[in-house]
């Protein structure tokens, strides 16, 4: 692991070295940390210093193994299921990701849900009914009609297109106008009836 062996080089003793946080038992100087933030860097790795971007970074993490690597979303409030994971009162945590990342949680959930809803219809494992449900989405007209929103196409026009188009993880929910989804336009003229 980079990690490791960059605190090794650098002769830190860690406690824990986990995803997304590193436990020292030293106290580090400051040239220290830059040369480990160097050091990451070149791995592409990124040293994170303020409690509030590993907060931020933490709930994000949190959101995308729910969404993306869960083999099904909890049945559990978002809110609570964050609040309980983070130990943080969930108010804090919904505020806070708003104020830094100008999303809300709920809008950042959701675009990773539809996002994730794309790869099953890529996938074609699955129809609708059985996406919805895996996604506890309450029937699949809100299913669609959230796909719609975010998308502009429907699940079952987004299955027909030739270039199914995904988002990276790392630039979902980032509320950058580059992230929605734009029908090709020989797709538009195909799809018109006079």
């Amino acid at each position: 692991m980079v990690v490791k062996e960059e605190l090794k080089k650098l002769g830190l003793h860690f406690i824990v070295v986990d995803l997304g946080e590193v436990e020292i038992m030293e106290n580090i100087t400051d040239e220290m940390r830059e040369q480990l933030k160097a050091a990451l860097l070149k791995s592409g790795l990124e040293l994170i210093g303020d409690r509030k971007s590993i907060l931020i970074e933490k709930i994000k993490t949190a959101i995308i193994e729910m969404v993306h690597y869960a083999d099904e979303l909890p049945k559990v409030n978002i809110s609570d299921y964050l609040s309980e994971k983070l130990n943080h009162d969930s108010t804090y945590l919904a505020n806070l990701f708003s104020e830094v990342q100008g999303t809300t949680i709920r809008q950042f959930i959701i675009s990773h849900k539809i996002e994730r809803v794309k790869e099953l219809i890529i996938y074609d494992e699955m129809n609708l009914t059985e996406i919805a449900w895996k996604m506890n989405y309450s029937s699949v007209a809100h299913l669609s009609n959230q796909f719609k929103k975010v998308t502009g196409l429907t699940p079952t026009h987004f299955k027909q297109l030739k270039d199914k188009r995904r988002n990276p993880i790392e630039d979902i929910g980032n509320n950058n106008p580059e992230n929605h989804f734009v029908q090709p336009e020989e797709e538009l003229n195909e799809n018109k009836t006079i």
